[in-house]
């Protein structure tokens, strides 16, 4: 029963506090850290109203600390996912029928529940399990979840008042549904922010998710878990299990109730999943929505009218900021050569500069790569460029995992603009550079937008009004995600909605409207107040 119309205002960004020397938020996060580290975590997975442990444990080891034991979580089965499945499913009717004021509550209690009593653990969690300092987890686990949870119930409230016109005699009203079935949420590690956002904004919107991280940000998920469960989800509404990808696929897209999935991750097991849902359509009660962000090949474009130390400052912090593990990291720059010597210079000067190590000590800017397998990747794209005549290292390459899986900021040069390492996606913090002719710009446009088979963010630094607005649109496909005279990372829950096109995913933009209309299936009701009682029109008589 709905006694009301109520308001959520556009929120305020949560703050980004700023961990200077002897402030309390770097006291208390240290002290957390220790306290973290201090005990061995037992995690289960919580399917409806219970913890299940299954004996299978998985251990957990910081990345930049490999021989640490943060914990042990339980690997489930595909019994587990049924048990979700089935779990999700008992919990949907109460709670797709629960009034919005309640349903929202929950989601802005959990907001403020991580803004402040478990702020440190969130960031705690997110440092140790993930290798992330200090600033780039209190803008993750903090704030981008904190403005994902509060934005969206604005925005949901904003979608539930829009209703059509109703002419005389007549009420008509839209009724936004939860989708029939449950939702499917797979997420990264790479930010716990998305592993918060996936499932929570389907369910807002009156949905049942099965909720399905990545191994590598168990440790921080099940901390975001817990914290709704305080704020009081329901059980069964969001299930947390932890298995593989293929047995979690096989039991949700061969599933009459698989409604949709919410997906962040690589672009080919993305388009396994349509691949796979589309083949399955026969078995579904409706056409699942397919939500995805995937993969990136994120550019920077610098003009001849460029200034050095802005291109230099927007490569560091766009190519190295937590390893380059970021979809929208900087991974390949084009550089006029006017100003090439002196932003190589600056380059080499700042890799060089930055310290890297363990996330407990914070004068440490660089940390590890999440895991071995990542490490080897990357290595293997750092030695091939180093065996590649047309390349050359600028600054950077080494690799040592003997202590945790740490990888220096590498920055190549190539003379060939399509090497391989401006073409893939690398995931790490390694930056090509390629260097073109000063007054060749539209060339340098032509190769950013066919390089790459992705399209997720890009940058272009220059003074010159006319070369941005030349750059603006004969790139306007290229990226989702478009700076100017900035880093291609960053993107704010309200300011800037974030996903791309092309290989990058279908652009449902986390953070804002577009991608909380996935979650809804809109019913239109016509209410007739006089109806009429002979099927006469008027037309039919000549008299």
């Amino acid at each position: 029963m709905n006694l009301g119309y109520f308001s959520y205002p556009l929120p305020a960004n949560e703050p980004v506090l700023n961990y200077a020397p002897n402030s309390a938020e770097k006291l208390k996060l240290k002290q957390t850290l220790a306290e973290l580290k201090s005990t061995e975590a037992d995690i289960p997975m919580y399917i409806g109203s219970k913890e299940v442990r299954t004996n299978k444990k998985v251990a957990i080891h910081p990345p930049h600390e490999i021989k640490h034991t943060l914990g042990y979580f339980h690997a489930g089965e595909e019994k587990h996912v049924q048990q979700a499945i089935d779990a999700a499913l008992a919990a949907k009717p109460n709670w797709e029928n629960m009034s919005w004021e309640s349903r929202a509550s929950i989601f802005l209690k959990a907001a403020d529940l991580i803004s402040t009593k478990y702020r440190s653990y969130m960031n705690g969690t997110t440092m140790l399990g993930q290798s992330k300092n200090a600033y780039q987890a209190e803008i993750d686990s903090a704030c981008e979840i904190i403005d994902f949870l509060r934005f969206n119930v604005h925005f949901l409230s904003e979608i539930y008042k829009q209703q059509p016109i109703s002419s005389t005699g007549i009420h008509n009203r839209m009724e936004w549904r939860a989708l029939e079935g449950f939702v499917l949420a797979v997420t990264p590690f790479n930010f716990t922010a998305i592993g918060g956002n996936l499932p929570t904004s389907a369910a807002m919107c009156g949905n049942v998710v099965v909720w399905k991280p990545a191994n590598t940000q168990v440790y921080s998920a099940q901390m975001f878990m817990r914290i709704l469960k305080e704020a009081g989800l329901p059980d069964g509404v969001i299930n947390l299990i932890y298995v593989d990808g293929p047995t979690i696929g096989k039991v949700c897209f061969n599933h009459k109730d698989f409604a949709g999935v919410h997906f962040t991750g690589s672009t080919g097991v993305f388009n396994n999943m349509w691949e796979t849902i589309g083949k399955n359509m026969g078995l579904y009660k409706s056409y699942p929505r397919i939500v995805g962000e995937t993969g990136g090949k994120d550019f920077v474009l610098a003009h001849k009218t460029a200034n050095a130390d802005v291109v230099a400052t927007a490569l560091l912090r766009g190519a190295f900021e937590f390893q380059g593990q970021k979809c929208s990291a900087a991974s390949r720059a084009y550089i006029p050569s006017n100003i090439a010597e002196e932003v190589k210079k600056k380059l080499a000067a700042g890799v060089k500069s930055m310290k890297m190590g363990a996330v407990e000590n914070f004068t440490n800017f660089i940390n590890a790569v999440i895991d071995e397998k990542s490490f080897d990747k990357i290595k293997s794209y750092i030695d091939t460029a180093k065996k590649d005549p047309k390349a050359e290292i600028v600054v950077g390459g080494k690799c040592d995992k003997k202590e945790g899986y740490f990888i220096q900021p590498t920055v190549i040069e190539t003379k060939n603009a399509k090497s391989i390492t401006m073409c893939e996606e690398i995931f790490g913090p390694v930056l090509t550079i390629y260097v073109y002719p000063a007054n060749n710009f539209e060339r340098a446009l032509e190769l950013v937008d066919t390089t790459s088979p992705y399209a997720l963010t890009g940058a272009v630094i220059a003074t010159d009004k006319a070369a941005i607005e030349l750059a603006t649109n004969k790139l306007r496909h290229s990226a989702g995600n478009f700076y100017i005279n900035d880093k291609p990372t960053g993107a704010v829950v309200g300011q800037q909605p974030f996903g791309g096109a092309r290989a990058s995913g279908t652009n449902d933009k986390a953070g804002s409207m577009i991608n909380l209309y996935r979650w809804l299936n809109a019913r239109t009701i016509k209410e007739t107040f006089n109806p009429p009682t002979d099927y006469h029109y008027p037309f039919l008589s000549e008299e």
